[in-house]
């Protein structure tokens, strides 16, 4: 049971397992599985009445999964996390840890379309079962829907220049390949940080392809339900959308970030914030893995008796 680094590199690995604060004769559940790397470690630590469940919808990750009585492999997307463990008998757990954003593998995996590297087909499908591909988003989508996504996605300040030059292009030919989308919209990035600037139109694009957002939202609300209390909820996001959503809705209760009362004035509030700034990689460890550079990692406990 080695960790498959060729797949993915583990980021802040102790940190997470510590984070978790495991009962060895306790459930926990790691939502994002990928090459397994955290999951193996959290498996480490239970006892045989322990339990780990863990969930993953890309099959390849599937490559990495193992046989043991107190081990379950969900190929599911973690937004439904609360159906699926009422499916195998469970009603709450004591951990989670959710490892959000793309694995190495999808990035390296050249034919998966998620890198600005190297050519593929417009694809970014974690689910490779979904209708719903980059090829339609870039192709198909209205200059509105596109103005949306490039703005609340990637934060692109030229989103509207970018838009023309899509749909100005499709209307020729459609675009087919991350390369051409690429060399079809180059006169929109800035120079010299071409790369920055394509990253943030792929991971736009990637983010709408996925739903990841609406995800996020509802794998966040369905951690209240299936925490015991004072559980652990142990999430790290890679970009400041999704650590916006993880920040207010363990500091604030809710995803847009304000209070809200019950009936009685009493504060909604399903969540305590462990730590109150998020944790970082080390330099050392973003000098040995350089996709580690912008992870933040926030902890939770569940509230409750």
């Amino acid at each position: 049971m080695e960790n498959n680094l060729d797949y993915h590199v583990p980021v802040m690995l102790n940190e997470c397992i510590d984070a978790l604060n495991i009962n060895p004769d306790g459930i926990y559940v790691d939502v994002t599985f990928g090459g397994g790397g955290h999951s193996k470690e959290i498996f480490k630590k239970l006892s045989p009445k322990g339990k780990l469940i863990v969930f993953d919808q890309d099959p390849d990750a599937k490559n990495n999964a193992w046989e043991a009585d107190n081990f379950e492999f969900v190929a599911a997307n973690f937004a439904y996390i609360a159906n699926h463990l009422r499916l195998l008998g469970i009603k709450k757990v004591d951990g989670i840890l959710a490892d959000l954003g793309v694995s190495s593998h999808q990035f390296d995996e050249a034919s998966r379309g998620f890198s600005i590297r190297g050519n593929a087909k417009l694809d970014m499908r974690m689910n490779q079962q979904s209708d719903l591909s980059a090829f339609e988003v870039v192709n198909e989508y209205s200059e509105e829907e596109l103005l949306r996504i490039f703005r609340a996605y990637g934060e692109i300040p030229n989103a509207r220049k970018l838009v023309n030059t899509i749909v100005a292009s499709r209307a020729v030919r459609k675009i087919k390949t991350t390369e051409e989308l690429i060399e079809q919209t180059t006169s929109c990035a800035p120079k010299y940080k071409e790369n920055k600037y394509f990253a943030q139109v792929f991971q736009a694009i990637r983010i709408e392809v996925n739903d990841e957002m609406g995800t996020l939202e509802q794998f966040l609300n369905a951690t209240a339900e299936v925490l015991n209390p004072e559980g652990r909820l142990v999430v790290m996001s890679y970009h400041s959308l999704e650590d916006r959503l993880v920040k207010n809705f363990t500091k604030r209760g809710s995803m847009s970030g304000k209070i809200e009362k019950d009936f009685f004035g009493n504060i909604l509030k399903p969540f305590t914030e462990i730590v109150r700034h998020p944790i970082i990689p080390t330099d050392e460890e973003i000098a040995v893995n350089s996709r580690a550079r912008s992870a933040k990692l926030r902890i939770a406990a569940r509230n409750g008796e």
